[in-house]
């Protein structure tokens, strides 16, 4: 009989990262004010984002401070396309979250939707059970 391998528990701090995330996916989903909805939108996908960081990231010590978005592709490869998408919102975030009218409703609402898709992503990457967040009619 042959043993199975097993692969390494996840940790703490990657399953509350993660947990962190679809909080604020929630808070997201709830907020009416679309450049509120969609910085706490974008704000989720960053902690989701950070778990996969927590689970699969060695220390490595840099001279020079990357963006979570610069290190996903370097962890997990096959995170890339995602980690282009929220690089390429984090402006229009930063605007958002200043308060100034950059998003529409629909940007807003289909950021929500496309993090909840990153979620899902995310915890199939770093081996984690993780259930739609948000309601079915969304």
């Amino acid at each position: 009989m042959s043993a199975v391998p097993m692969s390494p528990p996840v940790s703490y701090q990657a399953r509350d990262l993660l947990g962190s995330a679809a909080r604020g996916l929630l808070e997201a989903y709830a907020t009416p004010d679309p450049g509120r909805r969609y910085a706490t939108a974008h704000l989720a996908a960053l902690r989701a984002a950070a778990a996969v960081l927590a689970a699969r990231a060695h220390p490595v010590r840099q001279g020079r401070i990357r963006s979570v978005w610069a290190l996903l592709p370097v962890v997990a490869p096959q995170m890339q396309e995602w980690a282009a998408f929220f690089a390429a919102s984090a402006t229009k975030r930063a605007a958002a979250d200043a308060g100034l009218p950059v998003v529409s409703q629909r940007e807003a609402d289909d950021l929500v939707r496309d993090t909840e898709s990153f979620l899902v992503q995310v915890a199939v990457v770093i081996g984690v059970d993780q259930q739609s967040v948000l309601p079915n009619e969304f």
